[in-house]
């Protein structure tokens, strides 16, 4: 799997002040889990990944990584996992699967991670609601539609949007993601927008996204 843009912005907005414990939901090749382990004093992070190939392959990242000794990757599906673990963690995150319908394509993997068959949004919202610690924060990025779709959808499990960036590719473009925060209590909700490339030259990244992701490139 490449590095994408989503799983870089989720992993550096992802608010885990004060988080002792962090779980990571469809982590992939584990970039989002390790990139909390760089910006979080959490004694624990754990990454959950049903593709067994991706699991071993964020296993072995973890273990190259100088946090090797917080990061723990299990290959269970959540919904399993939510169900064996007693574990209630003050930081969730997940750049789940989006679409819920449509063509598939002749990719299995591609399937799996753009696809909702294996993990629908209810699957999810209902793992998050057992294993998200009373004043924990869950956080995710999803295409703008189906984020304001989950949003109504997560108010059915208990489960509260705080806070919504809009993401824009540039200035003058659509919306084309949205990072959402979702706590267990009912708060106002904090907006704001996030553009990713620079006005002027759209093959450069904005000065925000640079202070937001910097940390995490070696060139950027």
């Amino acid at each position: 799997m490449k590095v994408g843009t989503d799983g870089v912005l989720l992993g550096a907005w992802s608010d885990a002040t004060g988080a002792d414990n962090i779980l990571d939901i469809g982590s992939g090749t584990g970039l989002i889990a390790i990139m909390l382990a760089q910006r979080a004093a959490a004694t624990t992070i754990h990454a959950v990944e049903i593709d067994e190939e991706a699991c071993q392959q964020a296993t072995e990242n973890m273990a190259a990584s100088p946090w090797a000794d917080r990061l723990t990757c299990f290959h269970a599906s959540i919904q399993d996992f939510a169900k064996q673990s007693n574990q209630k963690y003050d930081l969730i995150v997940s750049n789940p699967p989006f679409f819920s319908g449509g063509t598939f394509s002749n990719s299995q993997d591609k399937n799996s991670v753009r696809h909702t068959v294996k993990l629908p949004h209810g699957d999810l919202l209902s793992a998050v609601r057992s294993l998200l610690a009373p004043q924990g924060k869950f956080c995710m990025i999803l295409p703008q539609m189906e984020g304001l779709r989950f949003r109504e959808m997560a108010n059915n499990y208990g489960i509260y949007c705080t806070k919504a960036v809009e993401v824009l590719p540039k200035l003058g473009k659509p919306v084309e993601r949205l990072l959402l925060q979702f706590e267990l209590h009912v708060k106002p909700l904090e907006k704001s927008e996030l553009v990713i490339h620079d006005v002027e030259n759209a093959n450069e990244w904005s000065a925000e996204y640079r202070l937001l992701t910097g940390e995490y490139y070696l060139k950027l």
